[in-house]
């Protein structure tokens, strides 16, 4: 078997169904062409893995990376990526929106020098998103714009998930990736170069034939967190970006809860408090757990045991807190700088702290 000379990499949960039809049609168009399919699968409950591995024996051009304990369009593609030896590489989805005939074109003009990288942008003339309704049209557009503020290459289309590109221009950027996100092609037009040549070819949107679409409230969260990683990332960790304002959440839900059953419910203080301190903490673990730390995500019993450890991590903040605070007012520094340095410190602690214990150890 020749060497191949073009890699695509198909980011999967749950498209067990559309897997083999998707490699059939790529068979197809490639035909004559040195290629392989790399399937980043992200441990689908449905067995797309095993049905990638099925597809190997009849075809060694297919192989399959399975994560475990990891999600993330973004964070996949980097890995499927990272996996090929190839000198071009091509990212499309699984759920046979993206015609494989495009693959060609693509190809051609990374052949010819023409591009560094080939873009397939449903908002040029001959594109088209299909049937989308004009609520999902709005969002994409909205994105579209925002996208492009941390782009070095602006594009029509930098949220598309189907391009082509060489292995020198994945690899001129691929430590400066943030792989967050369920769109790789954004972060790789703001970690690379100015002086990258990008083309963009037209592709028309087609249906979902099986399974369910990817678009969900966590990738738009990790849509917002990529552009603050690449706008401010370097000053702020984007994960403590996450965790902070979400931890200024709970302390609404808190002053809610309080005053709800302290000031309706007629409650004693103590007692209130207490409830909402405990409503409170859960919420923040229940949101960081499904939005700051999606790729780990505690399940079942492991759930539980996160609780509880990050009860045990943020009751330690919250001693330090005071400690800090008391210690600062002590020596006469003025009350509200005193509270903002035992807020911080309580923060960082919690933060630093429960990233290591809770979601990597507790499992």
């Amino acid at each position: 078997m020749p060497p191949v000379e073009l890699s695509i990499i198909v980011p999967t949960y749950n498209e067990t169904g559309n897997v083999p039809e998707l490699v059939r049609r790529i068979r197809i168009a490639l035909e004559g062409l040195a290629w392989e399919v790399i399937v980043v699968d992200d441990d689908s409950p449905d067995g797309t893995a095993d049905a990638a591995r099925k597809l190997y024996q009849d075809d060694a051009r297919v192989r399959c990376l399975q994560r475990i304990g990891r999600r993330g369009l973004a964070s996949a593609c980097v890995e499927g990526m990272l996996a090929s030896s190839a000198p071009y590489l091509a990212v499309m989805d699984a759920d046979l929106q993206h015609d494989p005939t495009v693959l060609v074109k693509m190809l051609m003009i990374l052949r010819n020098k023409e591009a560094d990288l080939v873009v397939g942008s449903r908002y040029i003339e001959g594109g088209s998103v299909g049937h989308w309704g004009g609520k999902r049209l709005a969002i994409s557009r909205i994105a579209t714009r925002l996208s492009n503020t941390i782009a070095h290459q602006s594009v029509s289309d930098p949220m598309s998930g189907y391009f082509a590109l060489t292995r020198e221009t994945f690899g001129a950027c691929v430590k400066g990736l943030s792989a967050l996100g369920f769109k790789i092609l954004l972060d790789i037009l703001a970690s690379s170069s100015k002086s990258i040549k990008v083309v963009e070819v037209p592709i028309v949107f087609g249906l979902r034939e099986k399974g369910q679409s990817k678009l969900s409230g966590n990738a738009v969260w990790e849509h917002v967190l990529l552009l603050f990683d690449k706008h401010f990332g370097k000053y702020v960790p984007v994960r403590f970006f996450s965790f902070g304002l979400i931890g200024a959440t709970g302390a609404v839900v808190h002053f809610l809860v309080l005053g709800l059953l302290y000031r309706v419910f007629d409650l004693p203080f103590m007692l209130g408090q207490t409830i909402a301190t405990f409503v409170a903490l859960i919420f923040n673990f229940t949101v960081n757990n499904l939005l700051t730390y999606a790729g780990q995500t505690l399940r079942g019993a492991a759930w539980f045991r996160g609780l509880a450890s990050f009860a045990i991590v943020c009751g330690i903040g919250a001693v330090a807190n005071i400690g800090i605070a008391s210690y600062l007012f002590s020596q006469e520094t003025p009350w509200q700088l005193s509270a903002l340095a035992g807020i911080a410190m309580g923060a960082v602690w919690n933060y630093a702290v429960s990233a290591r214990y809770t979601w990597h150890a507790v499992r």
